[in-house]
This record gives C-alpha cells, sequence and structure tokens, in this order.
C-alpha cells in the first residue's frame, strides 16, 4: 500500500513538472519580443516560406491582401530577381502609440549584386502577440502595393576554347528549337504526336504535358525538344508533320563533338545546389554553367557575367527607382596547345576501341591530343538528353563517360625503361650488368614456391640492359629491381612524381607503386614492379612526363594544355636521372625500333627516329581488379624530326586478348597514321 502511495505522489509530481514547463512555454510564447518575430520573418524569406510569413503579418494587413497574392508577390519577386543571404541589422527600437517600430538596415545578394537599404517594420499586438503592419514596402522602402518590380538583362558571351591554331573546340553557336503550335496539328493530332515522338526520341506523354500547360494556347509554340544545327535530315522529316515549327536559338556548340568530349567536356542550365553554392558571384537560376572538362576547370575564366538591372516601375510602366546595376562582362576566350588535326586523326583510329592516346611536344610539355574512347558527344549534354539517352550513357560496359587519360593503370613492360633508369642512375646496375638464367621463367629460390617471374622471348647475346629492353625481359627486369633494392627504388619512384598530385586544370589520378601502408612488401612484389606489374599504377599523362627525361638528358618536363606565346622550358622535376643513364635508355629504345629483333621494329619510319617501347599489362582500374582483361601499351618519341615537330606519344588499348594483331602492334599501326604525315 506504502508503495503504490509513493508511487500515485511520483505520477503527480511528474504531471505538475509538465503542467509548469508548458505553463512557462506559452508565457515565453506569447511574451516573444517584437523583434523576434520580425527577425523570424526575415529567416523565413530566406527560406522562401512564403505562407509562414503571411501568418505573422496583421490582421488589418491580411485584409488588405489574400494570402494567395501575399505568397505570389513575395515569390516573384524575392526569386526572379534572385535574392538570398538576407540579413538585417537593427538600429532602433520604440514604441509609439501602441506601435512598435524597428528600424533596420538590410541587405541581401542579387543576381545583379547586392542591394542595401535602410527601412522601418511596425508592429503591434493582437491576441498578445506581435503581428507585421505589411505592406509592399517592408520588400523595398520605395515600393507600392501597385508598383512591380522589374529585372533586365544583357546577355555576356562566355569565353571560347580554341586550340593551338585557332580552331574551336567550344563555342557560342546557333542550335534549332524544335516545337509544336497546338492549333495547327490537325485533325489527326494523335497520330501526328506519334511521329514527332519517334523523331525526336521524346516521349509522347511529355509532349501531351507541355501542350496541356496552362500557358499553351493554340497559337502558341510549345518547345519540346533542341537539336543540331546542322540536322538537316531529321529538321526536313520534321517540317513534314503539321503543327511542327522550328527556329533558331543560342547555345554553346562544340564542333568536335565526341572527338574531344572528354577533354573539352559541357555546360548546363545551373541547379539548385549549384546556385546555393555559388551565390554572390553573379549567377542567377537562368545561369549556364560548366559541369565537366575544361569548361568546369576553366568555368572562372570563361563564364561571362551578365549586365543586369533591377528597378522598380510604376504601374503605368515609368521607371521610378534603380535597385542595382552590373555591367555586362563577356568571358575570356582560352586558347590551348591542342591540335585539333592530331586529335580527330587519333581519334578516328580508336573510336570502336577502349583505350586512349597523350601527344606531348617532349622539349616544351605542350599537349598535342589527349584522347579517351569510346566517347560521347558534348552537344548531347547542351540540347539535352533523354532519359533513354542518359540509361543508355550510363549502362553502357565500354564506358564511354568514363575519361581514360585521367586514370592510373598497370604499364606493364612500358615501366622497364624506369626501372632501367633508376638502376643506372643509382649505380645499382650499369650497362654491362647482366643476370644469369635460361629459359623463359625464373624464380630466386624455393622459397617463392610456386610463384615463377616469366618472360616471352629468348634472346642471343649477354642479358645486360639495353638487350633487355630491345627484347622486352621480364625477368632481367625483375632481378635488376631486387638489385635496386626496395628503399631506393621507392625513393626514386617518389623522386620523379609517384605519390604525387600532377597539377593539371583536370584531375589526374596519382601514379603509385604500392596502396599499402607499409610500402612494396614482399621480395616476390618489387620483382614484378621492376618489369611494371605487382601494384604498379602510372597515369598517361604522369607516364609522358616521365618518358620527356629520356628526350631531355634526365629532366622531365612538365606537361601543360594552355597555349604560350613564350614557350620557355619549364621542368616538373630536373635531374631525376643522369644524362648518362637518360640516353643510355633512350638508345635502348631507338634499338626497339631499329633493331629487327626489337619488340617495335614495325614502328621503323624512313627518315625519322624513333625510340619506343612496347608492354602488355593487366588492367586494374583498382588494386582488387581481376577480371578487366588486359592492357597494350606502346611510348614512343621522335628524336630531331626534320619537320621541327617531335612527338611524344603514350597509348594504350584495353582488352588485347580480344584482338588478333595484339596491343603495341595494333597501336603501331594506329600512330605511323600521324607520324607518317
Amino acid at each position: 500500500m506504502k508503495d503504490k502511495k509513493i508511487v500515485i505522489g511520483i505520477l503527480l509530481a511528474i504531471v505538475i513538472l509538465i503542467g509548469i514547463i508548458a505553463t512557462i512555454i506559452i508565457i515565453n510564447k506569447k511574451s516573444e519580443k517584437p523583434e523576434d518575430i520580425f527577425q523570424t520573418y526575415i529567416s523565413l524569406i530566406n527560406e522562401q516560406k512564403y505562407e509562414e510569413m503571411y501568418n505573422l503579418i496583421s490582421e488589418k494587413s491580411k485584409e488588405e491582401i489574400k494570402q494567395e497574392d501575399f505568397i505570389k508577390r513575395n515569390k516573384n519577386i524575392y526569386e526572379g530577381i534572385d535574392a538570398v543571404n538576407i540579413n538585417i541589422e537593427i538600429t532602433n527600437i520604440e514604441k509609439e502609440k501602441g506601435i512598435i517600430k524597428i528600424t533596420y538596415n538590410e541587405k541581401m545578394s542579387t543576381s545583379a549584386g547586392d542591394i542595401s537599404f535602410s527601412n522601418t517594420a511596425k508592429l503591434q499586438k493582437e491576441n498578445k502577440e506581435y503581428k507585421i503592419n505589411w505592406s509592399s514596402s517592408m520588400i523595398f522602402p520605395e515600393l507600392r502595393n501597385t508598383d512591380k518590380v522589374r529585372i533586365s538583362t544583357i546577355e555576356a558571351k562566355r569565353g571560347e576554347i580554341l586550340d593551338r591554331n585557332g580552331e574551336q573546340l567550344a563555342t557560342n553557336g546557333i542550335i534549332s528549337n524544335v516545337g509544336i503550335v497546338p492549333g495547327k496539328l490537325g485533325e489527326n493530332k494523335e497520330e501526328n504526336i506519334s511521329k514527332i515522338s519517334e523523331l525526336t526520341g521524346i516521349s509522347t506523354d511529355y509532349i501531351n504535358s507541355q501542350l496541356s500547360a496552362s500557358w499553351a494556347k493554340e497559337d502558341t509554340f510549345v518547345p519540346i525538344k533542341k537539336i543540331s544545327a546542322t540536322n538537316t535530315e531529321l529538321k526536313e522529316k520534321l517540317l513534314q508533320i503539321p503543327g511542327i515549327m522550328i527556329n533558331s536559338t543560342k547555345a554553346r556548340v562544340y564542333p568536335l563533338g565526341e572527338e574531344a568530349a572528354h577533354l573539352i567536356g559541357y555546360v548546363q542550365p545551373i541547379n539548385a545546389e549549384e546556385l546555393k553554392e555559388k551565390s554572390g558571384k553573379g549567377y542567377g537560376s537562368n545561369s549556364i554553367i560548366g559541369k565537366s572538362g575544361l569548361e568546369l576547370a576553366y568555368e572562372d575564366t570563361l563564364r561571362g557575367i551578365n549586365g543586369t538591372e533591377i528597378y522598380i516601375e510604376d504601374e503605368n510602366g515609368n521607371r521610378l527607382k534603380q535597385l542595382v546595376k552590373q555591367d555586362k562582362k563577356d568571358g575570356t576566350d582560352i586558347k590551348l596547345t591542342i591540335d585539333s588535326k592530331i586529335q580527330k586523326q587519333l581519334y578516328e583510329q580508336m573510336k570502336e576501341d577502349k583505350g586512349l592516346f597523350v601527344v606531348m611536344e617532349p622539349k616544351t610539355g605542350e599537349l598535342l591530343a589527349t584522347v579517351s574512347t569510346p566517347s560521347y558527344n558534348s552537344n548531347d549534354f547542351v540540347l539535352g538528353l533523354t532519359n533513354s539517352q542518359w540509361e543508355t550513357l550510363n549502362n553502357d560496359n565500354n564506358k564511354p563517360l568514363y575519361n581514360r587519360f585521367t586514370q592510373s593503370y598497370c604499364p606493364g613492360s612500358t615501366f622497364k625503361t624506369i626501372t632501367a633508369a633508376i638502376g643506372l642512375t643509382t649505380g645499382k646496375i650499369t650497362e654491362n650488368t647482366t643476370f644469369s638464367y635460361s629459359g623463359l621463367s625464373w624464380q630466386k629460390d624455393k622459397s617463392w614456391k610456386s610463384d615463377y617471374i616469366t618472360t616471352l622471348t629468348a634472346y642471343n647475346g649477354p642479358k645486360n640492359v639495353q638487350n633487355a629492353i630491345i627484347h622486352s625481359d621480364n625477368i632481367y627486369f625483375a632481378q635488376a629491381a631486387m638489385q635496386i633494392g626496395k628503399e631506393t627504388f621507392c625513393e626514386n619512384l617518389d623522386k620523379i612524381g609517384f605519390n604525387e598530385q600532377l597539377e593539371f586544370p583536370l584531375t589526374l589520378r596519382k601514379s603509385q607503386y604500392t596502396s599499402s601502408e607499409k610500402g612494396i612488401t614482399t621480395e616476390k612484389k618489387l620483382a614484378d614492379s621492376g618489369y611494371g606489374q605487382g601494384d604498379i599504377l602510372v597515369n598517361p599523362i604522369h607516364m609522358a612526363s616521365i618518358y620527356s627525361a629520356f628526350a631531355n638528358n634526365g629532366n622531365m618536363i612538365k606537361p601543360y594544355i594552355e597555349y604560350k606565346e613564350n614557350k620557355n622550358v619549364e621542368y616538373l622535376k630536373q635531374n631525376v636521372f643522369t644524362s648518362e643513364a637518360a640516353n643510355a635508355v633512350k638508345n635502348a629504345m631507338i634499338q626497339v625500333v631499329e633493331s629487327p629483333s626489337g619488340t617495335a621494329n614495325d614502328m621503323k619510319i624512313t627518315g625519322i627516329t624513333i625510340a619506343g617501347k612496347t608492354g602488355t599489362a593487366e588492367l586494374k582500374n583498382s588494386m582488387d581488379d581481376k577480371e578487366s582483361g588486359t592492357l597494350g601499351w606502346f611510348d614512343c618519341f621522335t628524336i630531331n624530326n626534320s619537320n621541327g615537330n617531335d612527338l611524344l606519344i603514350i597509348s594504350m588499348v584495353e582488352n588485347i586478348q580480344d584482338n588478333r594483331d595484339g596491343g603495341s602492334h595494333y597501336l603501331i599501326k594506329k600512330i605511323k597514321t600521324i607520324m607518317s604525315n
């Protein structure tokens, strides 16, 4: 019984406590300060909660403006000028005949710049709560209920992207806008809509939803699809359908389309998240913004800032007051080192394959081409992809959206030149160093159990560094890496930029020799690394820089893509290899092409000296990737070309197990097309 009384007592105490808390909350709410109500009102503007704003205005104000009209007026003005970050600073509060007057300074960011002004809000008590006496002057002091806020825009030009010869890679051009005039669809309306859907790839549901929009009248042009201005065949077919109208509109155009999509990228309308992120930088809800590639990387340079004026106009159309004005500022053109001719030639050679080309001038670092295949068309993103097109791109097993030249891959035998240069530079091996082994497989001792290093070709002559490069001898470079030693090997890979972020407008994946915090963990893994397997992954643009050291007496040129009139040489890394080591490797690479027994003898071109290295490797998009097939590589550079234009080329093709020509030799055929021109 005693316990029961205790429980009841506790419950009563809890009930009383809850009552006290509730009373305090109610009292606090009823006694909320007028400035707190006003601050809440301002925060609701920022959150675009217009209905809740209406709940804070007085009954007298509600008699003068209905909720629907209040919401519409505030929404149209604030969102029409892209008002964000609305802040107030209260400077004075006074009470006069039951009215609280709050004087404040207000500042907001808009599509035309910042607007600042001083204003006064009036609040009065209704049912023990403060309410705001609202009129349009709460938005801007000079704004009357019959006035309008207008915005006028002078469109700025986006900067163009040009190649080294002034050829347009991204330009401000014209596209065709396909639309329907509903009243002219004729008696066979459904049949005609079906034909339009079939030709444009736009669903009939979407077309009908556009035609049934509240703004669509019988004589209205209802846009349904943007198409290329050069697509004359499609336009001719569409114009045979009653009700179709096609007009021209300005848009971003990419003359090379698929040929340079991964490099150039594309623009699209800004989204809500981007608009919030770019707040205060002159972007509006109708802005176009770079979404990928160099369009994104050079957004701040390329973008034009529209000339915008926000002003108040009376009911008769007379301009009353300018609130803010921003002058037009056109974007700046970007000129690239890219050569459109080489870019197009190599894309045509590789467009049916999964692969890449990086072409660079070895003495200057100018990138002349960066090709990734298969590709997509940048223009499609500007014109607008249908759901079907987007799903096709995303679900394509060949990954056309995947930019291969920004990734890193297992380099296979093309890495042997690097092992050789490290060994010769550090003195761990010399040009006369030979290793003793016979046959096509080798292991250090029985501790390796069933693990062997294998090579493909037996050859006569000493097993020295030159012959090992010429014949692409895996066993030699496995033993060379072991003789160099893990510590020296890794230190020198770090020296040439492994595990570093290469400076480039597009984000390039770092080259690496291990994914383990402990580094190269086993002797066998070190041996495999020596001939470009193990955990070695190299970015193709980084590899171009490393290979340039063989053409520049041991100095790695810095790759760049923004054209410079003054071609002063800039090195990424200096003295990474000794001059003697770099030239010894270069001479061996020349024999890879020149020697009848060299692995790239089919690359030989009369009158041109070429240093090259073939390679085959397991494809590794990640360290655990075991199912992606095999890569074929061919890396080369010309030496003192008679036309004065030396080229360094890094090339790769995936899945060479399906290619009867073999990876390196398949690539050689393609590279010879530009070397011979």
